[in-house]
């Protein structure tokens, strides 16, 4: 098929302004409207674009224009009511950026309004392109590893910005297996104040229905990745078997050991690289139903009820089924049990970001 989607982006910071490249970039689609409370960001991201109508506010926008894609790229706090918008205006997909929810409360009340409005939707986890990361997927797929028994993912950023990737891609090396428990603890508060609300640590295990376990820290006492410069890219996925291991580093390549040897490959996190195919199946899915998306909401959301599990049991203590039983709002919650006290970092190259030193 030929036809051509009409996409509205909203948001025109760095992600925004990726993901209209993106679509700009692909023959399928036609970037019609972009949204930004900020002005100046739409004048400068116009030219760039075909000079798109432009609007500080999505629902006019949205209305004037009829998107059949409404991407948005805001902040966590404003999922509902940008969802809001690309189901009230028509759109076939609404493509939005990870987490997908900051409450267990608010992902299932997506849940339940893309379920009613029968709207195709699609979470930003778009590092499972990645050359690097798909190499490991590879290596555990074809059996190299015996036995699997273990996935973990650990990354030094906080848990709102990190851990919802880490669940992903873990849980694509599992076969999407589903998740029976989850355990965790938490400590710190000080990033609860952040954009990206998060306790400053938080680690937990889950159990999976196929035996595997899986383990995850994020924030400030994660392990640090010392191969790993950039800070943002300290970040280790992998799986365990009983022939060997393969893992990847967001920004430090691959590694795998297996009965028949030792082997390793460079990579790293690149949009350039990996935004073209997470775009080109949004195309192939509004072409086909069958051809679902590997980002599709309903597998995000599965890896949501891990996300806010975890931070249930950080909460009330002891172990939370899966799916959730009860919804609830996590961040209040951590907020009552968390405290003042100072978190504990693994590595001297956590205390700035943690605000343990002098920024």
């Amino acid at each position: 098929m030929s036809n051509e989607y009409k996409v509205v982006v909203v948001g025109m910071g760095k992600r925004g302004k990726h993901h209209a490249a993106a679509f700009n970039a692909n023959g399928r689609f036609k970037v019609v409207g972009i949204c930004d409370i900020d002005e100046g960001r739409l004048a400068d991201a116009a030219p760039a674009l075909g000079n798109p109508q432009t609007s500080t506010d999505a629902a006019k926008l949205v209305k004037a224009v009829k998107p059949d894609v409404f991407c948005f790229c805001t902040l966590p706090g404003l999922r509902t009511d940008m969802l809001k918008v690309g189901i009230k205006g028509g759109a076939r997909l609404i493509a939005f950026e990870k987490p997908i929810a900051l409450t267990s409360r608010e992902a299932r009340k997506l849940k339940q309004m893309l379920d009613a409005g029968g709207v195709k939707a699609v979470v930003s986890h778009q590092h499972r392109y990645g050359a690097h990361y798909r190499k490991v997927k590879e290596i555990i797929a074809s059996g190299a590893l015996g036995r699997v028994h273990t996935v973990y993912g650990t990354a030094t950023g906080w848990m709102t910005h990190m851990l919802s990737h880490l669940i992903d891609y873990t849980r694509w090396y599992n076969g999407e297996a589903e998740a029976q428990w989850v355990m965790a603890q938490a400590a710190g508060s000080s990033k609860l104040a952040d954009n990206h609300p998060s306790p400053d640590y938080l680690s937990g295990v889950v159990q999976y229905a196929n035996g595997v376990r899986g383990y995850y820290e994020v924030g400030a006492g994660a392990p640090d990745q010392p191969d790993v410069a950039k800070w943002w890219g300290k970040n280790r996925m992998g799986a365990q078997g009983t022939d060997g291991f393969a893992e990847v580093l967001t920004n430090g390549g691959w590694r795998a050991v297996t009965k028949s040897g030792s082997w390793s490959g460079e990579g790293a996190m690149n949009y350039d690289a990996d935004m073209p195919p997470y775009i080109q199946e949004m195309a192939a899915w509004l072409d086909d139903d069958q051809k679902v998306h590997q980002c599709n909401f309903d597998s995000a959301y599965k890896g949501s009820e891990i996300f806010h599990g975890l931070c249930q049991s950080a909460i009330l203590g002891g172990q939370v089924a899966l799916p959730l039983a009860k919804t609830m709002d996590e961040l209040a919650g951590l907020k009552k049990v968390l405290g003042t006290a100072k978190v504990m970092t693994s590595s001297p190259v956590n205390d700035k970001e943690y605000g343990l030193v002098p920024a």
